[in-house]
């Protein structure tokens, strides 16, 4: 009996453990949600991808603050994606969570790096997007399945931009 007991107990302090978890995720929502403006969708027409990558979308975090990831509207969800460079900005297209875009005229540059909320990596395996939205500049992390790619993506986003984690 005592057993039983005991087991109840690691059961329920596990389940209050996860019902802080995701109130802590809800109040972090709510509150992004007035300081970040929704986020761009893809144009109907963006013409004919220039490159395309498939990988990973790791998080979207505010620009130079690699740890403190946006979590409204469903972007704190990582998850497979494929990233499409048009001439009018960048498509991310994720697979089962809404995707978005990045417009041209949005776009602060791009860079390598190691780190963004949700992955740590040793050597520089991420492409990190630095864009504005509204007054917030933001850095969007996407890690491709073929790291060659990176130096095309950084040449045509504009241009690299120091910052992050390294």
């Amino acid at each position: 009996m005592e057993r039983f007991i005991l087991v109840l107990v690691v059961v329920a302090c596990f389940l209050l453990a996860l019902w802080g978890m995701r109130l802590g995720w809800r109040r972090r929502a709510r509150s992004q949600s007035v300081l970040v403006p929704p986020f761009p969708q893809v144009p109907e027409q963006p013409g004919e991808p220039g490159l395309e990558a498939p990988g990973l979308y790791v998080s979207t975090t505010t620009a130079g603050d690699w740890q403190n990831r946006i979590v409204t509207r469903g972007m704190g969800l990582r998850g497979r994606a494929v990233l499409r460079r048009f001439p009018g900005g960048v498509e991310v297209d994720r697979a089962g969570a809404p995707g978005f875009w990045i417009p041209q005229d949005a776009i602060v540059g791009a860079r390598r790096g190691s780190a963004i909320a949700g992955k740590v990596m040793g050597t520089d395996s991420l492409l990190i997007i630095t864009w504005r939205l509204g007054e917030v500049e933001l850095d969007t992390g996407f890690r491709g399945d073929d790291h060659g790619d990176y130096p095309q993506w950084i040449q045509s986003l504009g241009h690299e931009v120091k910052g992050g984690a390294q």
